[in-house]
């Protein structure tokens, strides 16, 4: 699992025996053709966090993932809705709210994104302290997913908080 790093989802990183990598523009990680993307427009809306998870949980029902059929489907879902609370959570504590949630999904993995304004840099809290209240968002979205990362918008100000979540089996 990646933190914060200086290049674009979709690229691994320098490739050893290469030059570095450039900073292109976010692309999907995703392995093979995106079934189809998602985007919920924010800015300005109250409720953005119930708002995300709804929309969230519609993409979703619309891909197959629910109503889940096995108890491995049902925990890979409620993963993904939490994913995105605590990422949505994040931008209104510390960025003046999201303006934008993508979602992404293809048959094997499934990718949320949050667009806002701010200019700090998320990173689970280290020492992770479970007792203490707050501070608990990165860490689980570290946890949960099998990379996320954060992307400087190349056109200003703020950035593109993102997370990839594997599909159900």
């Amino acid at each position: 699992m990646s933190t914060t790093r200086p290049y674009p989802p979709g690229d691994r990183g320098p490739d050893p025996d290469g030059p570095a990598a450039s900073a292109s523009p976010p692309a999907p990680t995703t392995a093979g053709p995106i079934r189809q993307i998602r985007r919920l427009h924010l800015i300005g809306a109250s409720g953005a966090v119930p708002r995300a998870r709804d929309f969230t949980r519609q993409a979703l029902r619309d891909w197959g993932w629910l109503p889940a059929a096995t108890a491995d489907q049902r925990a890979a879902a409620e993963d993904v809705l939490l994913v995105v609370s605590e990422l949505v959570t994040n931008a209104c504590l510390h960025a003046d709210g999201p303006e934008e949630v993508r979602v992404s999904c293809n048959a094997k993995v499934l990718r949320l994104e949050v667009v806002d304004l701010g200019t700090g840099t998320p990173a689970p809290r280290t020492p992770h302290r479970a007792g203490r209240p707050g501070g608990h968002g990165m860490f689980i979205v570290q946890r949960l997913c099998l990379d996320w990362g954060v992307v400087r918008n190349v056109e200003g100000s703020g950035k593109t908080v993102w997370a990839e979540l594997a599909a159900p089996g």
